[in-house]
């Protein structure tokens, strides 16, 4: 069987949206990604949509929502799905299984969260849900604490990296200065990011504000579709390959500063790929703290454990780099809408492989893109390859 392809997609901005809801949001974006794929909502066979909620906003069970504004869906199974911050992640599996096993020939792929509603203290009790409760719910400062905590032991270990993450944070910022999607479009430079401030105030243990992704509101959609039915569609990016691997829920039962869970799916998508981690145009990874994507460049094989700080301090994940990470901004300055977060990426991605990001973000023809996806601190761990079709 051919592979699956991504032939549309949409992408709200993000940020703090008082003035749209949930529903709204899932509308906006499923009739965009429709439009861009150039397909009828009755061709449509399956829908699949992404949110975490778990106390964001009253309204669950939004798997239906989406007829209220296109009816022409309708009576055509849709199902809701959910894992910590890889639940777009989650709800692209889901669609590629539909699509693989032949129930589907187009799936229509929803991520969406509305996080502002709540005060920051009720988001991050909220978040803390997606750690083992049993012994990580009391962690003071919710999940900034828990990746305060995995940043304290990386630097207990192998030493200071507040330049490191610095550094992180101001490309991730410089990137996403040039998104229009993004939640903040300002490039904060290294010395602010590098320096406690009143402004940036250290949070949990190294980490300083500048180091935690925003709690955000917003919404991305896909069209997914079967290897035969993209036809010459102008926008179709092939999945090369994809894995999903999930490990232990409880940091005490392994290493927190490893993401065991996402090498073993690094490996597994290039494997399945015939690829290296060389053949690469561009990451987009999981930045949901500074200190994540640090450990990410290990885990993915740009550097040994360890030494994940070299890969920033010597360009290498920079824009202009040998290997790009995070042009969009990562979560650090686009966003982190939970639910929205993993279809989110894949939509970057996408837009780069079609040269159709915007204006000062679009890299020079990128062919080949990977996508990291995580949920909880490297708990559900997504790794898809995309690929260019023109």
């Amino acid at each position: 069987m051919t592979s699956p392809h991504i032939t549309g997609w949409a992408h709200t901005r993000f940020g703090k949206l008082d003035a749209v809801d949930h529903e709204e949001l899932i509308a906006e974006v499923s009739r965009g990604a429709l439009q861009h794929a150039e397909l009828s909502a009755e061709e449509i066979d399956s829908i699949h949509v992404g949110t975490f909620n778990a106390g964001f906003v009253y309204q669950d069970f939004p798997s239906s929502l989406v007829f209220n504004s296109i009816p022409e869906l309708n009576y055509k199974p849709a199902v809701r799905v959910e894992n910590a911050c890889a639940t777009g992640s989650a709800a692209i599996h889901s669609a590629l299984a539909s699509i693989l096993s032949g129930q589907s020939r187009h799936a229509l792929v929803i991520g969406v969260e509305k996080m502002t509603s709540l005060p920051t203290k009720e988001v991050g009790d909220v978040l803390l849900k997606a750690c083992y409760a049993r012994e990580e719910a009391g962690v003071p400062g919710g999940f900034a604490g828990v990746f305060g905590q995995i940043a304290q032991t990386y630097f207990d270990r192998y030493g200071d990296q507040s330049d490191a993450i610095a550094a992180i944070a101001a490309k991730n910022h410089a990137n996403g200065a040039v998104n229009p999607y993004a939640h903040m479009q300002r490039d904060l430079g290294f010395d602010f990011c590098r320096t406690e401030s009143e402004k940036n105030p250290f949070v949990a243990g190294p980490l300083k504000r500048t180091d935690c992704s925003m709690v955000s509101d917003g919404a991305a959609a896909l069209i997914i579709s079967a290897g035969d039915a993209i036809q010459s569609r102008p926008n179709a990016i092939r999945f090369r390959s994809f894995a999903h691997v999930n490990d232990f829920l409880p940091l005490s039962k392994r290493d927190p500063i490893v993401f065991e869970g996402g090498s073993r799916a690094w490996q597994q998508a290039l494997s399945k790929a015939k690829l290296t981690l060389n053949d690469l145009s561009f990451v987009e990874t999981h930045d949901c703290f500074t200190i994540a994507e640090l450990i990410e460049y290990e885990a993915m094989g740009l550097a040994p454990k360890g030494q994940g700080a070299r890969v920033i301090l010597d360009g290498i994940s920079t824009k202009q780099g040998r290997l790009p990470v995070n042009p969009s901004g990562g979560l650090k300055a686009k966003g982190h809408p939970v639910g929205a977060t993993g279809v989110s990426m894949h939509v970057m991605a996408a837009m780069q492989l079609a040269q159709q990001a915007p204006a000062g973000m679009q890299l020079a023809d990128p062919r080949l893109a990977g996508i990291f996806n995580m949920g909880g601190a490297a708990v559900a761990n997504y790794v898809s390859i995309l690929e260019s079709t023109n």
